[in-house]
This record gives C-alpha cells, structure tokens and sequence, in this order.
C-alpha cells in the first residue's frame, strides 16, 4: 500500500462510549502494525440544545435521562467497560455538562500541529476522570497548552467565532449522512462501524478497509 489508511472518528468529548472506542480503536490499531493508519477526528455534538454556558450535571441528566438516579444505573455499566479498558469514568466528579463546540475547535487547532489525538484524550480525561469544567475557558486553554499550543493564542481565539461554522457544518454533514450515533469509524471512506466495538472487530474492519483501498489506489 503506497499510502496510509485514513480512519475518520466521528464523536464527541462527552460521550463515554466515545471515550472507550478511542482506546479500542487504538487498541485495534496496534494489532496490525503493517498497516499504516492515519486518524482523523470529525466532531459530533451529542446534545447541541446545551447552551454554550453550559448547564449543571444535575439538570442535564434530569432533562435527558428522567432523573441523575436513573442514569447511575445505565452508566454502572459503561464506567465498567472504561474500567475494563484501563479508563476511569468518574461519575460524581461531573459538575456541569459543557455544550462541546470549544472543545471540537481545540481539538481542530491542535490538529494543525499533529496534536489532535492527544487534544481530544486531555479533554476527554478531564471530563471524564477528572471532574474538569469544560465550560471554564481558563480550563480549556491550559489544556491546550498542555497539548503544544499556544495559550495565548488560544484565548484570543476562543474569544472570537474562529472555525465555529466549519465545525457546525462538519457535525452537521454527518447527520446528514444518517450518523445518529457515536461512536462511528470510517475506513478509507468506503465502510463504516457504528459504536464502540472491540479491538479485535475493529482490526478486522480496519484490515479489509485497508485491502480495499490498496486496490482502489493501484487503479488509480
């Protein structure tokens, strides 16, 4: 193969299944060490009715779920499957449910310097383990330099609408692509797998994309 395999990660920072298939993928990946990969993170807004203030935990899963009881029961569950994947899902250390455009932005920006990946687990770290405020811009912009970029820069462009409509559009378009949920990877552009399948699933998925696309770029 003359190229490497672009995986496109659709998701968002705040879904835990989201948190779990990152590492699943990475997991995937590391099965096959011949294949050369390249991932690409595409933004998803799981709940985009969050104003970009952000709401407190409570009232979210009050709103979303009927009350924060009957999610502690659902979630048991996925803060099992992160554990199983050396995760830590923390769930009482959320205290406000952040609306994830900034987030998808740093994410973007830490891209241009190679840091996307490493953007996106810092900000899922926070959130999810370490009971970060990700509405705080003083919160995001230490993680982002953290993650090699600039904080100064950062803040000013948090501070005005930089790449705000690229990324809507882009959350949009995969909507409009009938993703309705997250999880998703798609392989070389030609297949997709929904949700936060197991390594080993995914290897298989990646290994036959990667077959595919190899023969797709010799007729080219």
């Amino acid at each position: 193969m003359n190229s490497a395999l672009p995986i496109d990660m659709v998701s968002d920072v705040v879904c835990p299944w989201c948190f779990i298939g990152k590492r699943r993928l990475e997991k995937a990946i590391a099965l096959l060490p011949d294949v050369p990969v390249v991932v690409r993170f595409r933004p998803y807004f799981l709940n985009p009715w969050i104003p970009r203030a952000g709401i407190s935990r409570e009232e979210y899963l009050t709103t979303k779920f009927g009350s924060p009881e009957r999610y502690r029961d659902i979630a048991q569950r996925v803060a099992q499957a992160a554990a199983a994947e050396g995760l830590t899902y923390a769930l009482d250390s959320i205290k406000r449910q952040p609306n994830t455009l900034d987030c998808h932005r740093l994410i973007y920006w830490a891209d241009e310097i190679g840091n996307a990946a490493r953007m996106k687990q810092r900000l899922m770290d926070l959130y999810f383990t370490e009971g970060g405020d990700l509405t705080d811009p003083e919160v995001l912009i230490q993680a982002a330099a953290q993650c090699g970029l600039d904080a100064g820069l950062v803040r000013q462009r948090l501070t005005a609408d930089d790449d705000e409509e690229r990324l809507e559009r882009d959350a949009n378009s995969a909507k409009e692509a009938g993703i309705d949920g997250v999880p998703c990877f798609i392989f070389g552009g030609r297949m997709a797998v929904q949700g936060a399948q197991a390594p080993e699933h995914l290897a298989q998925a990646i290994e036959r994309a990667a077959n595919e696309y190899a023969k797709g770029e010799a007729a080219e």
